[in-house]
């Protein structure tokens, strides 16, 4: 089981030099590649760090993050989810068409959207654990199925297009006014501070190791300076986006589960030895049919998000790389394919990276083709550094 699975950091620098040699690095990696690619493209072009580019690109990265926090539960367990591209495109196009075409409340067609990808997402998982079927099979085959299905609600026509003054348009076209985005950064930061002291408390009563007082504000001191950051440059073009704050939402809600909740517990004791959790007492096959119905729902809301971005949704909803990047995010981000290990931040940084490097090389004019294969090494560089990670943790 890996360290994740007990949500345990290094205590001191000696601990964390330790951990380092023995191939444990962490989201230092991603954090070092955001930094080199910042250098980069910022160098090579000066718009690219602008707040205006730099605001684009927060909203850019909020339906697919949202897709690969879905991706992230499935591969805990060690399992994939191949459909969420389909999924995300099908459940906005049933929520376009009961709002557009049905007249539905807007609320009401996103939650019937989302309810219908949670059947999905319990279909796929009963046909993974009742059928015993390859999760790879199942999803690829929903993949096709759910693309399929798609085509036939669009019909003829193949585009829907969003009243642009309406309820989901303005979900991408919706910013923070600055009092309420500073409000948040001081509650956020607050919320963190009052969480490590509280955990303080708690591993002492336990007779547990606790951290080193100063690391521990280092760290909430590092998330105050950061969000303080982000906030002063979007302030600087048309202010924090809503799509932003929900996606930022859903990563904490989702890493407070996973940390704090017997069902999050259990999701990284399957995901490191299914075998010793179902012998422990551990309904196994239950968190497996939950992480597949929380992909499906999740890369169902990805997809109203990414209809809201486009006033539309069209044969091509949820298709061209959309799957292969929340995949890509949720590896680069730190999430272990073997799994049992990762945590929802690393959709936050992987479709950070991701889409940073899409977005540097656009601003340069650089051949799709190019793009493509950038894109596979850094993938394939974050996959190599899991795979020795493993190794050395199993030493």
């Amino acid at each position: 089981m890996s360290t994740d699975t007990l949500v345990r950091r290094p205590y001191t620098p000696k601990e964390a030099v330790a951990r380092l040699r023995r191939g444990d690095l962490g989201a230092w990696p991603v954090v070092g590649g955001l930094i080199a690619i910042a250098a980069v493209f910022g160098t090579l072009n000066e718009h690219f760090l602008s707040a205006e580019n730099l605001t684009n690109l927060a909203l850019q990265m909020a339906a697919t993050g949202t897709i690969s926090l879905g991706i992230i539960m499935v591969l805990l367990l060690g399992e994939i989810d191949l459909s969420a591209g389909s999924v995300s495109g099908l459940c906005a196009v049933v929520m376009t068409i009961l709002y557009v075409k049905q007249s539905w409340n807007p609320v009401a067609a996103i939650a019937l959207a989302l309810a219908a990808a949670a059947a999905i997402g319990l279909l796929h998982g009963l046909m993974h654990t009742r059928l015993r079927m390859p999760s790879f099979v199942v999803t690829l085959a929903g993949l096709i199925g759910w693309q399929g299905l798609l085509l036939y609600l669009l019909g003829q026509g193949g585009t829907i297009n969003l009243p642009f003054d309406g309820f989901v348009s303005k979900l991408s076209d919706t910013w923070l006014p600055s009092w309420l985005a500073w409000t948040l950064v001081a509650a956020l930061t607050a919320g963190w501070a009052a969480s490590a002291v509280i955990v303080r408390r708690a591993r002492r009563a336990a007779d547990l190791p606790v951290p080193a007082a100063y690391l521990t504000w280092l760290r909430v001191a590092g998330l105050g300076l950061a969000l303080a950051g982000a906030v002063t440059i979007l302030s600087a073009d048309r202010g924090v986006p809503l799509l932003l704050v929900v996606f930022g939402a859903l990563v904490i809600v989702l890493d407070l589960v996973l940390r704090h909740t017997v069902f999050g517990r259990w999701t990284y004791a399957v995901g490191g030895n299914a075998e010793a959790a179902r012998r422990a007492g551990i309904d196994v096959t239950r968190i497996r049919v939950l992480a597949f119905v929380l992909a499906a729902t999740l890369a169902g809301f990805g997809g109203v998000l990414a209809a809201s971005r486009l006033s539309a949704v069209n044969q091509a909803s949820g298709g061209s790389d959309i799957l292969l990047m929340a995949i890509a995010a949720a590896v680069i981000g730190g999430t272990s394919l073997f799994g049992g290990r990762g945590r929802p931040y690393a959709a936050l940084l992987g479709i950070l990276v991701i889409q940073s490097i899409t977005n540097g090389m656009l601003l340069l004019n650089v051949d799709s083709s190019v793009r493509y294969m950038v894109t596979a090494a850094v993938l394939a560089l974050a996959v190599a550094i899991d795979s020795l990670a493993r190794k050395g943790s199993a030493r």
